[in-house]
């Protein structure tokens, strides 16, 4: 599926309510990578969707476990950082975009409580805001409020509201 279609069939003239969240303990923050949630991924435990998400970029199976044995999202973040030079994967591509979403898609799946959640979020507009973070990789995934228009891509916004509506066709 090219990025293009993934993100054109989430219409956000229809969402009703803005969400934004940020950190993991302010309002929403569950919604973010950072959040803690364990996830079962090909037979291995997983502290957060972020860790994963980071290891999917490596093909090198010590990275990978080096990556996974990191105790916070923060510091599997700061690993795969360390082993950028050995990353298959280029980030913001449309491969890491897929990965982000099975990682979100994961998470959600596996932790009930979480899933229940996003889908009470029914017609809201979800925005990861980046606040005054720089760089255009945060645009790329969230976006920031700037002379009081939202700018960027939020791209993890838009993956976490097709989940949510996934979620919501299921049920019907």
């Amino acid at each position: 599926m090219f990025l293009r279609e993934f993100f054109n069939n989430i219409s956000l003239k229809k969402k009703k309510v803005l969400v934004t969240f940020t950190k993991v303990n302010l309002p929403y923050g569950w919604l973010g990578n950072m959040f803690s949630s364990k996830i079962r991924f090909e037979g291995k435990i997983w502290n957060t969707s972020e860790s994963l998400f980071q290891a999917l970029r490596f093909e090198n199976e010590e990275i990978k476990e080096i990556i996974r044995n990191e105790k916070s999202p923060m510091g599997a973040k700061m690993k795969a950082k360390k082993y950028k030079k050995e990353m298959v994967l280029e980030p913001r591509s449309e491969r890491d975009v897929l990965n982000m979403k099975l990682v979100v898609k994961l998470k959600f799946d596996q932790n009930p409580n979480l899933k229940s959640k996003l889908k009470k979020m029914k017609d809201n507009i979800i925005i990861e805001d980046i606040g005054s973070r720089r760089g255009e990789h945060h645009l790329f995934w969230g976006m920031k409020k700037v002379n009081g228009q939202w700018i960027g891509d939020n791209r993890m916004g838009i993956i976490l509201m097709k989940i949510r509506d996934e979620y919501l066709k299921e049920e019907k």
